[in-house]
């Protein structure tokens, strides 16, 4: 599809608005592209986190630990669901409207050149063939290649989303042992049973950990490039779509309009997904240094101390979600790729001006 978008250049003139409504298209499926190809280079990575998950949830013994990955694993199947029916809602509207528009032009009494126009005009292609005599397959081969393209986006973005989900029980499960670890009244006398036990509960916290951080790392670290790319891609086909949208409604064209609309809340959706969930595991991460700090850490044997001294240095620094050493992912940073996208929308629209 991408290929096919850019051969239109081949036979038709080539504007300035051309090259930004195709453009449109092609950054849209180029991003089908790197999340396919970044799940195929690293298979092998994507079972291995897999199988290290399944390893960590099965050396969980305590049945309230267990329960607490449980509840981020049903988070997961909410998510997972939500986004489906998104992705279902998204895909429907374009592969309907071209298969209703012809029913309704013969209702309406609309000439056959009129409504095969609009249909070429929203998505902008050259098959070297005749597009009317072949309108069907043409559209079949769009609505195929949407629908996969939504297949690849779900099914992989989903799966990130679950490590990520999993990554945040495993920094809750931190908290919860740091916790009963201290659970013990402060005018207690502690027994050298207490010390034994405190002093285990603590090692144990520090080492759920330590595998959450290297776990989410880990994560970051295998998909590291296709990340930096899909921000680089997503900016640039955030900001030409909203330039589309805005040029649709200047002509009154109501299908381009809908149609790059579609594209625009796809990636938003996606970007602000993504660094939703990178906050999600910032924040857990912080609360496992709040409950480190909260703690009756004061009564407790000094070994246990130096431990619970040794998460607050680890926390004092900043634990960061860095992709490619320029974009740490968080809200922020998803209001910040905003803000840049709109501004190279309004810089694009005022060329056009």
């Amino acid at each position: 599809m991408t290929i096919i978008s850019l051969t239109i250049f081949l036979t038709t003139e080539c504007t300035s608005l051309l090259v930004i409504k195709v453009l449109c298209t092609t950054t849209f499926c180029i991003i089908y592209v790197i999340k396919y190809n970044s799940f195929w280079i690293n298979a092998r990575n994507v079972k291995h986190l897999m199988e290290r998950l399944q390893q960590i949830c099965n050396e969980l013994k305590d049945e309230n630990e267990i329960n607490i990955m449980k509840k981020y694993g049903n988070n997961t199947k909410h998510y997972t669901t939500a986004i489906t029916l998104f992705c279902i809602c998204t895909v429907l509207i374009p592969t309907i409207i071209p298969i209703l528009k012809p029913i309704f032009n013969i209702v309406l009494h609309v000439n056959k050149s009129q409504s095969r126009e609009i249909i070429h005009f929203t998505i902008i292609q050259e098959y070297f063939i005749d597009q009317e005599k072949y309108s069907f397959l043409i559209m079949l081969h769009m609505n195929t290649f949407i629908c996969i393209g939504a297949i690849t986006l779900t099914g992989t973005g989903t799966m990130l989303l679950g490590y990520m989900e999993h990554g945040c029980g495993m920094f809750k499960i931190a908290s919860y042992r740091m916790e009963q670890a201290m659970r013990i009244k402060v005018f207690k006398k502690i027994s050298t049973k207490d010390e034994i036990m405190i002093h285990k509960e603590i090692i144990y916290a520090v080492d759920i950990h330590r595998k959450a951080i290297k776990y989410v790392e880990l994560l970051l670290s295998n998909f590291e490039g296709s990340f930096v790319l899909l921000i680089l891609v997503g900016v640039i086909s955030l900001s030409l779509n909203l330039f589309a949208i805005f040029w649709a409604i200047s002509v009154g064209n109501k299908e381009d309009c809908i149609f790059h609309f579609i594209f625009v809340s796809c990636v938003l959706v996606y970007m602000f997904l993504a660094n939703y969930f990178a906050q999600e595991v910032l924040n857990h991460n912080n609360n496992v240094h709040a409950s480190a700090y909260n703690v009756h850490w004061y009564i407790a044997p000094i070994q246990t101390q130096k431990l619970i001294l040794f998460i607050l240095q680890k926390e004092s620094k900043i634990f960061v979600l860095k992709l490619g050493k320029l974009f740490s992912a968080s809200l922020e940073s998803f209001a910040m790729l905003i803000k840049l996208s709109i501004s190279y929308f309004t810089f694009m629209y005022s060329m056009q001006q």
